[in-house]
């Protein structure tokens, strides 16, 4: 089989793994009194890496030979990851869902960066595509990712703000 149905089905049985997680995390959230922040933002997340994961399969040459470095330099991304989920542990979701009175998580890569979660799927997003060499693919969706993230971190920026205060 392609390295590129490879690649696509890892990535897609490990974010069906995460929203499974993120579920679980997000209804003992709100049943403590969380509130979410962005909810209608949120459809267009799911369906741009819906649409990219679907980009990759459609677009690129399953013949291609993958970029052991890019490949390597995903798989480094993947620990970060981890780490992530790992720091955020029970308060880990794909939503902007905000615990209030409780701080900010400043461990793990969070004592380094505001948002690494971000910074993680910005790489992944360009990176994926481009260990085929699919240009196009890693751009189109890159700059859609960046719109929407730059839009999601200010809406979230803002709901821990206010859920701090509370």
């Amino acid at each position: 089989m392609s390295a590129v149905y490879w690649l696509v089905g890892f990535i897609a049985l490990q974010r069906l793994a995460e929203l499974a997680y993120a579920r679980a995390n997000t209804a003992r959230l709100m049943a403590r009194g969380a509130v979410e922040s962005g909810a209608r933002s949120y459809p267009l997340f799911v369906l741009l890496h819906g649409g990219w994961l679907a980009a990759m399969l459609l677009l690129i040459d399953p013949d291609v030979s993958p970029s052991l470095p890019l490949l390597a330099g995903f798989a480094v991304l993947q620990g970060g990851r981890l780490w992530i989920i790992a720091s955020l542990g029970r308060r880990w979701t794909t939503r902007i869902i905000v615990p209030s009175g409780e701080p900010r998580i400043t461990r793990g890569p969070y004592r380094f960066v505001k948002h690494p979660n971000y910074a993680i799927v910005i790489a992944e997003i360009a990176v994926a595509p481009l260990i085929f060499r699919a240009w196009g693919v890693a751009l189109v969706f890159s700059v859609l990712n960046l719109a929407l993230v730059a839009h999601r971190i200010t809406q979230e920026n803002a709901a821990l703000d206010a859920g701090e205060r509370v």
